[in-house]
């Protein structure tokens, strides 16, 4: 069934309660009655007055932040729609919500809006009675009688499309305004796609906060979106649980962070921190120093978490004489065999380094009130505090069991052979442990030329010294680039709690990144997640996904293509430029000049190497041009894109310069041909592949 729009539909809605006969102006005042009742519920929590309930001024303080948050979120966004979809059930519908006559409507919209009588007028888009939204179909209606979608124009309602899910007589269709909005220009940050789920992906937004799931998504699949609104669905689900023990987004890069920084503050979730690998472990060291690709292979290794425990526990020492308390008249000896006892026991428990340095003293305090008691005395746990701050037993934990400092731990690794030999023997090679030592060993701490992964060493060490706090969820977008050491980092963030894995195998363009998640989730100590694989494109088109999935044989083999459901004749140019390398920077500059004839942004893809030229010729032609990371704006809609810092993002438009100096700028031939494949899966309407140099053979060949 077509959609209707405003200046031709008067097809009577027998359901209007407004006196309206036009469905379209009937819903439109529902839109304008939606948005009172939000202000009126945002006009009664600004009017809250809380200075007799509090009883202190921090609980004021507290209680004022609380109020402040949730004003934020009953903001009402201008541009974005209240609600995005109707459904009309054909029975009554169990639960809280639905009590009431045969035949209850609900509009679905991205946040719940209620009436001054507590009526809902628009249904959170998470709630159980929403799903059949995304789930209902002509096979399964779940007693769905219709299904309205809405289209807009910026804030103003312009469109509907209905589906009698139960009317034989209607032939099934594709939506327009779904595909409309999928297709929308994307201008600006990214957005949510509350109103354009599907099925499969609402199944694993929906998925319980219980285990770990998994998503193998190919480029255009939604993943990201996904994982971010089942963060969303969690928060709503679970909202007590979670607001106690946090929940986190982590991404590659600060620009992929910017992009995504707006889609869950537009679903009314402001309390998600987001944040890089890097920043997880950055903490007491700063990182400026930058590993070869070798090294930072053999840093990123899992046995390197052997080798760290090794290194730590070396610091436990054999007593070696008895330590004697001495209380008042009387001395108490507790002798050296007694003293090993315990620490064996403590090594046996294998408990972290730091709790088992806090657990000695005590021990020993334990063993010497025993024998306060033989003698007849009456020790209390005072006494036995006492007795473990006392300077002799302090003085023998110092020598027996040592605090360590994590970052020295690492930096003697790294610049001492014969320990790094005695710790990490039957587990490195020598030519292995060579790439670990530094050719000029550091000074001090602070003196030392960290890299990121020296950071990651330090964190797995500072774990071994004391626990690391665990949140309620954590959301691990690009998973696959991480090293069997960084899954382990992210890892110790969702211990106790559970996590969102998010990434295409076939995109993996560090020399570690993963070949399996089976090994992934290993290391990240979820070995038991669900592993599901969205294989449906809704953003690349068809055209250019064929094309760029000729690669897959060559950089992941085995893995299914993405089936696009876009198709978009003349979406893909792909064209020689004849000439040299002026030729070439004139032809981009006019391909880019030619996609900004159309709405929407535009993204110019090229090696990082050839950033500097290309940011010339385009200030050059009198282009102002946007980094990764920056927004776009209807004034500015290029952005310059180094391939490095492409994954995550999309455009409308991408020009892509030169595939031949994307796949020569990495250590290898696969890793630059996973980062082409990167490349070549940005665009949403439109890709220009310009070359002067030969095409890679791979895809020439297929």
């Amino acid at each position: 069934m077509p959609a209707h729009v405003a200046e031709s539909d008067s097809t009577p809605d027998p359901t209007s309660t407004t006196g309206t006969t036009d469905p379209l102006a009937h819903e439109r005042a529902h839109l304008a009655a939606s948005r009172a009742a939000l202000r009126g519920m945002r006009e009664d929590v600004q009017a809250l007055d809380i200075r007799d309930v509090t009883a202190n001024w921090v609980n004021a303080a507290v209680l004022q932040s609380q109020i402040d948050d949730r004003i934020k979120a009953l903001a009402d966004l201008s541009h974005t729609p209240l609600f995005f979809g109707r459904l009309d059930y054909l029975h009554a519908v169990g639960g809280e919500l639905a009590e009431g006559a045969d035949g209850e409507r609900f509009y679905i919209g991205r946040r719940h809006v209620h009436d001054a009588a507590g009526d809902p007028m628009v249904i959170d888009w998470r709630a159980p009675v929403s799903q059949p939204y995304y789930q209902a179909s002509r096979k399964n209606p779940q007693d769905v009688g219709l299904r309205r979608r809405f289209g807009y124009t910026g804030g103003e309602l312009t469109a509907y499309e209905d589906e009698h899910l139960t009317d034989p007589a209607e032939a099934e269709h594709t939506s327009r305004l779904l595909q409309a909005e999928i297709e929308r220009p994307r201008v600006g940050p990214m957005r949510d796609i509350v109103a354009t789920i599907q099925p499969e992906q609402d199944e694993i937004v929906r998925s319980g906060l219980g285990g770990t799931v998994c998503v193998q998504g190919g480029p255009g699949t939604g993943k990201t979106a996904v994982g971010l609104h089942r963060v969303a669905y969690l928060l709503y689900a679970h909202r007590e649980r979670l607001a106690r023990t946090g929940t986190l987004v982590i991404g590659p890069n600060r620009s992929f962070l910017h992009y995504i920084e707006q889609v869950l503050p537009a679903l009314g979730e402001l309390e998600v921190k987001q944040a890089t690998v890097d920043d997880l472990v950055r903490t007491g060291v700063e990182v400026r120093g930058e590993d070869e690709a070798a090294t930072a292979v053999v840093k990123g290794d899992a046995r390197m978490a052997e080798v760290l425990r090794r290194a730590i526990r070396s610091h436990v020492t054999a007593p070696v004489e008895p330590v004697v308390v001495v209380r008042g008249s009387r001395r108490w000896r507790v002798p050296a065999y007694e003293i090993q006892e315990m620490v064996d026991e403590l090594l046996a428990r294998d408990m972290r380094y730091g709790a088992a340095h806090e657990a000695l003293p005590q021990r020993i305090a334990h063993a010497v009130l025993v024998r306060m008691e033989e003698a007849g005395e009456a020790p209390d746990d005072r006494v036995q505090n006492a007795v473990a701050r006392n300077p002799a037993v302090k003085a023998a934990v110092k020598a027996i069991w040592p605090a360590v400092d994590p970052a020295k731990v690492v930096l003697r690794l790294l610049s001492d052979a014969e320990f790094l030999a005695a710790h990490a023997g039957g587990l490195l090679s020598e030519e292995e442990q060579k790439r670990l030592l530094w050719a000029k060993p550091a000074r001090s701490v602070k003196s030392a030329k960290w890299s990121a992964a020296d950071a990651v060493l330090i964190d797995e060490a500072g774990d071994l010294v004391a626990r690391t706090h665990s949140l309620g969820h954590v959301v691990l977008d690009e998973a696959q680039d991480l090293s069997p050491m960084q899954y382990r980092a992210v890892g110790r963030r969702c211990s106790t709690g559970s996590a969102t894995v998010l990434g295409d195998l076939a995109q993996g363009t560090t020399p570690w990144s993963t070949e399996s998640w089976g090994e992934a989730l290993f290391h990240l100590g979820k070995a038991d997640a669900v592993v599901e694989e969205l294989t449906a494109g809704f953003r690349v088109p068809r055209e250019v996904i064929a094309y760029a999935s000729r690669l897959l044989p060559a950089i992941s083999p085995g893995l299914a293509a993405v089936e696009s459901v876009r198709e978009s004749p003349g979406s893909l140019a792909v064209r020689e430029v004849p000439g040299g390398a002026a030729e070439l920077d004139a032809a981009v500059v006019a391909a880019c000049e030619e996609s900004l004839r159309n709405e929407g942004s535009i993204g110019l893809i090229a090696a990082d190497a050839r950033i500097p030229v290309l940011g010339a010729a385009l200030e050059a032609a009198g282009h102002a041009y946007l980094s990764p990371g920056e927004e776009t704006t209807a004034e500015s809609r290029l952005t310059l894109v180094p391939a490095s810092l492409a994954k995550g993002l999309e455009y409308d438009y991408v020009v892509l310069d030169e595939p031949g100096a994307v796949v020569d700028g990495e250590p290898d031939e696969r890793t630059g041909l996973r980062r082409l494949y990167v490349a070549l899966t940005r665009a949403v309407s439109g890709l220009t592949v310009l070359h002067a140099a030969p095409l890679p053979e791979v895809l020439v060949q297929a």
